[in-house]
């Protein structure tokens, strides 16, 4: 597991952009990853053996250099096992193949999997809002984000509030943010669109709309933006095995940035506008993807 687990903190790191020098909390990838702190702490030692990250007593694990490296470079496991069970909980529960509600033993039964194993994939499924624990029995999955109409439904949310966050009168994007958000993006401009996992490129659309949602000073966008992003991952990642729309959607972040920082932020609110709208767009043409 704590191959895996260094894996996909790499591919946040590089999928996020994370500057040199970027302070790494063991607490907030703990959440990101629904694990607990022990093997977050374990994968963080490995990544700083690898080089990856340095390690400053008392103070923590701080990016060290990531840009140019991969899992594969070294000689890390892409993903756990999991991360495989997780997609296959999801791919069943999005076809109706799941009982209501679903007793533990039945899902160790199925998936085949460790009691550690099952914990870890019904944590992350609990964060993520599609499923629950019944008091005394098993767990129910929610109908919510099963269909392509729901999906659209969460973007046409994010289409009322995150145009909005960007006119607050608060607004501050810092550099920094900036900088970090440019350069995610023009790295998967220069290839990662096709090699990065459904989950690095999820990540870093998420890592960008909440950076710039953030940036209102205005706490109730950034939570509505993030309760919706935990939800609607899983058609996301069904959506994203057809890519070629990526490229149009970097672009566009960029033109956003752009504007962001020449301080033209009802230019920037109406480009975010045109791009959420591109964006349900496109889930009509991928509609025989998200529906099979």
């Amino acid at each position: 597991m704590t191959e895996g687990l260094a894996a996909q903190i790499l591919e946040h790191i590089r999928g996020s952009g994370l500057a040199i020098g970027t302070h790494i909390t063991a607490q907030e990838l703990a959440e990101r990853f629904s694990v607990s702190r022990f093997p977050i702490g374990q994968a963080l030692q490995l990544l700083a053996t690898k080089g990856v990250l340095t390690h400053e007593r008392n103070r923590g694990y701080f990016v060290s250099e990531a840009k140019d490296t991969s899992p594969e470079t070294l000689g890390l496991v892409a993903r756990d096992d999991t991360s495989d069970i997780y997609f296959r909980i999801a791919e069943d529960h999005l076809h109706g193949r799941l009982p209501d509600p679903a007793s533990e033993a039945y899902l160790k039964e199925t998936y085949g999997t460790t009691k550690a194993q099952l914990n870890t994939v019904l944590g992350r499924i609990a964060q993520e809002g599609w499923a629950e624990r019944r008091p005394g029995y098993g767990w129910s999955f929610s109908p919510m984000l099963t269909t392509p109409e729901s999906l659209e439904q969460t973007y046409r949310v994010r289409l009322a509030l995150e145009p909005a966050a960007l006119l607050e009168p608060g607004y501050h994007l810092d550099p920094e943010t900036a900088a970090r958000c440019r350069e995610a993006e023009l790295r998967l401009l220069y290839g990662a669109i096709e090699t990065d996992s459904a989950d690095a490129l999820h990540e870093r659309g998420v890592r960008f709309h909440e950076a710039i949602i953030g940036a209102s000073g205005n706490p109730f966008f950034l939570e509505a933006v993030r309760r919706i992003n935990r939800v609607r991952r899983l058609l996301s990642y069904r959506s994203m095995i057809d890519r070629k729309r990526y490229r149009q959607q970097c672009e566009e972040h960029l033109q956003i940035l752009d504007l962001l920082e020449r301080g033209k932020n009802e230019e920037a609110s109406q480009a975010l506008r045109r791009h959420l709208e591109h964006t349900i767009e496109n889930l009509q043409e991928i509609r025989p993807i998200l529906e099979r």
